[in-house]
């Protein structure tokens, strides 16, 4: 298993992940609470390639992971009762294969999302999930995250979200 940030040959190979995600979604078998054609979608991870914060998980030649990190806080963590008030790094859309599920993967993302933020002098670590997807939510928990508060928003173009803002300092 590599993480890595990720190359114009990736772009296939994430938008796929895309859309296995929206088809675990549809048929019941994971719940992230992303719609297929609004969030997230090919357009998705070809702005964040442009913008050099596409991270890929990939064993041998296959994308069975991907997230975004960057400093970008969403419009609703402006008003949200965070505990630290440092210049932060942000974790967005993470995802892992719903065929590679339960093998750590989702976990090694974080932790090299953490050591990322941590070799850039970045100690506070933000992100956020749908309250729906407890499996996530379950996760971050476990790695020490702190839910902050629970948001309803329009996020993405999906209406309707309870979004959990979650944070954790390095320090």
């Amino acid at each position: 298993m590599n993480i890595r940030r990720a190359m114009l040959f990736d772009l296939n190979g994430v938008a796929k992940l895309y859309e296995e995600i929206h088809s675990a979604e549809e048929a019941g078998l994971i719940t992230t609470g992303w719609i297929r054609g609004v969030y997230p979608v090919r357009a998705t991870a070809e702005a964040a390639l442009q913008r050099g914060d596409l991270f890929v998980l990939e064993e041998g030649n296959r994308i069975l992971g991907s997230a975004i990190i960057n400093r970008t806080q969403v419009d609703v963590y402006a008003d949200a009762p965070w505990r630290y008030n440092e210049e932060a790094c942000v974790l967005h859309t993470l995802m892992i294969s719903p065929r590679s599920q339960k093998k750590g993967y989702g976990r090694a993302f974080v932790e090299f999302y953490e050591e990322y933020a941590f070799e850039r002098d970045l100690f506070e670590l933000r992100l956020d999930t749908n309250a729906r997807n407890n499996r996530a939510r379950d996760m971050y928990a476990r790695m020490g995250y702190r839910e902050v508060a629970v948001v309803p928003t329009v996020f993405n173009g999906i209406p309707d979200v309870q979004l959990v803002l979650l944070e954790k300092n390095l320090r």
